[in-house]
């Protein structure tokens, strides 16, 4: 079973380096192609640097989890209570999903499922009433997934530059039933 293969740990600061090249490799796999070399170029050196990152893993309410598959690491979740990017969400006691980055050759595996499965458990456990996320509005392939998962459009964007390459993203939040 696929499954089995999949471990997930919360990251520690010492996994610095491994979160930064999980994230540049995974969001150029994504974003290539929909802004300049140089706009993608400062963005992952600024969103991706070990200086950028490794006060977030010291953060004790930051939470980054680690997928392996065979002990390799496939990629992660980042998990934060954070409502300055949508104000709105604030009349919820929500979780935002900031990210779930998988290597492109472990997608197929089933790494993204565990990765949202945890991420759906981490909120029940936790007592929250809505995971909520960020998508570019044109990753088909996401927001696929999301539906699957239960996500729903809020009906809100939001801007998402990448450098000086204007995107934009889609909030969905999934309500969280109480067991």
């Amino acid at each position: 079973m696929v499954e089995s293969a999949i471990k997930i740990r919360r990251a520690l600061p010492e996994d610095v380096a491994l979160i930064s090249h999980l994230s540049t490799i995974t969001f150029a796999d994504t974003f290539t192609g929909t802004c300049t070399e140089d706009d993608m170029k400062y963005f992952v050196e600024n969103a991706f640097s070990i200086k950028r990152v490794l006060p977030e893993l010291k953060d004790e309410n930051d939470f980054y989890f680690i997928a392996y598959y065979n002990d390799v690491a496939a990629g992660y979740i980042r998990l934060k209570e954070d409502y300055t990017d949508y104000p709105a969400i604030k009349k919820y006691n929500a979780i935002e999903l900031k990210r779930i980055y998988v290597l492109k050759e472990y997608q197929s595996l089933k790494i993204g499922a565990a990765l949202m499965q945890f991420a759906v458990n981490f909120a029940v456990e936790n007592n929250y009433e809505a995971l909520w996320l960020g998508v570019w509005e044109h990753n088909e392939k996401a927001k696929t997934f999301y539906k699957k998962w239960g996500f729903m459009d809020t009906g809100e964007t939001h801007n998402f530059p990448i450098g000086n390459t204007p995107q934009t993203d889609i909030w969905l939040i999934k309500f969280i039933k109480k067991n």
